[in-house]
């Protein structure tokens, strides 16, 4: 019974381990998620529409193509996110982050009293 459970145990921390592993991979991922929209395309209910890459790369182009940093992506329209590329280590996809630091504890802003 305790050959069993040393068992058990030993594969919880192996699975346990590789799960860290993954999150670690993926928050430090050197290029953040990205997409070329149109700028002028902006509406208020679907957001961004994405367009070729090629139009971000080139400026001879009849599309105003930037790049869009995370924000989620629906039937060709991206929104949420930020044309502001997000720094290193803020873990790149960030879903709703938007490249505004927004204060809160650590953040190094705010009075110190007195």
């Amino acid at each position: 019974m305790a050959d069993t459970r040393r068992q058990l145990r030993s594969g919880t921390v192996v699975l346990g381990g590789m799960g860290l592993l993954a999150a670690a991979l993926t928050a430090c991922s050197s290029e953040p998620d990205k997409r070329c929209v149109d700028r002028d395309s902006y509406n208020l209910a679907k957001g961004y529409r994405v367009v070729a890459d090629k139009n971000c790369k080139s400026t001879k182009v009849s599309v105003n193509g930037s790049w869009y940093y995370g924000g989620k992506k629906k039937s060709g329209w991206v929104d949420g996110g930020s044309f502001v590329k997000p720094s290193k280590g803020s873990g790149g996809s960030g879903g709703s982050h938007s490249g505004v630091d927004r204060g809160g504890f650590g953040s190094g802003k705010g009075s110190s009293g007195g």
